[in-house]
């Protein structure tokens, strides 16, 4: 049986793991990754103490990406010492009741992470097509719902993901913007520049993976879908018409904002 991996955070109770009965040690987070991560990639990996009514030591959530990985993982781990003396309890996370909201998009490094390990590192590219500096109409920055002050710098990003063994193409639009303080100081703006590019850059990356589907065969292969139902206006536009987006007035600044799951700290300063 196939299962489709959509470039967002796992949701449901199938993709997490408890592991009960951890010792105390030195780097528990990386044994358990490096014990679980065999049976496919993982999204997270989490240790903390026991609840009191739990007794004393460490218990770990795991979060994988495939289901089918997850329950191979319960079935060979559970009862095994892996890499202590005791053996470990590990269980799937029990059902969640109700009706569970839209998963968040990963970010773009996450983003990247999942197709280099399904695709392979040769197996995907992407270029920027657009990179420009841009301000909210009129003076209003309506993505954030506020006033555009002096200071912040804003940047709108148009790039393209391609699969060439799937013959699959995928667009995303989306805008960055950092605070540059007071903008007097060369240095921050600077600074501030290249953090709003940055994350145009990878907002914009994660976007057009959104529109990717993964099909993982029983057999280890995989399969690419394109996901029609996530396509933008923006879509259907040519590439010139797309570097002069900014001009088109048509088009609302707040269309490209994503649901961020893009945090700085996963953006690098320097040049890649």
């Amino acid at each position: 049986m196939a299962e489709v991996l959509p470039f967002r955070v796992p949701a449901g109770s199938a993709h997490t793991l408890l592991v009960w009965g951890l010792e105390p040690q030195p780097e528990l987070e990386h044994c358990l990754f490096s014990a679980f991560s065999r049976f496919g990639p993982l999204y997270s990996v989490r240790a903390r103490g026991n609840a009191a009514v739990a007794g004393p030591g460490y218990c770990g959530v795991i979060k994988f990406y495939s289901a089918a990985d997850a329950s191979r993982a319960q079935r060979a781990c559970n009862g095994q010492r892996l890499f202590q003396k005791r053996p470990l309890k590990v269980c799937v996370c029990r059902k969640q009741k109700g009706i569970q909201p839209q998963a968040p998009a990963l970010s773009s490094n996450k983003c990247q992470e999942l197709a280099n390990r399904y695709l392979g590192f040769n197996g995907w590219s992407s270029r920027i097509i657009t990179l420009q500096k841009v301000s909210g109409p009129d003076g209003e920055d309506e993505e954030l719902g506020r006033s555009c002050q002096q200071g912040w710098v804003k940047f709108l990003c148009a790039l393209e993901v391609t699969l060439p063994q799937h013959g699959v193409r995928s667009r995303g639009v989306a805008l960055g913007q950092a605070d540059a303080g007071d903008g007097e100081d060369p240095l921050e703006l600077i600074t501030a520049t290249r953090r709003a590019q940055k994350l145009a850059v990878g907002k914009a990356l994660s976007g057009a993976f959104q529109k990717i589907l993964l099909v993982v065969l029983e057999n280890g292969k995989v399969a690419v879908e394109y996901n029609s139902c996530q396509e933008e206006p923006t879509d259907s536009l040519t590439e010139e018409e797309l570097k002069g987006l900014v001009q088109v007035n048509e088009l609302s600044l707040e269309q490209f904002d994503l649901e961020e799951e893009e945090v700085l700290s996963d953006l690098s300063l320097d040049d890649e």
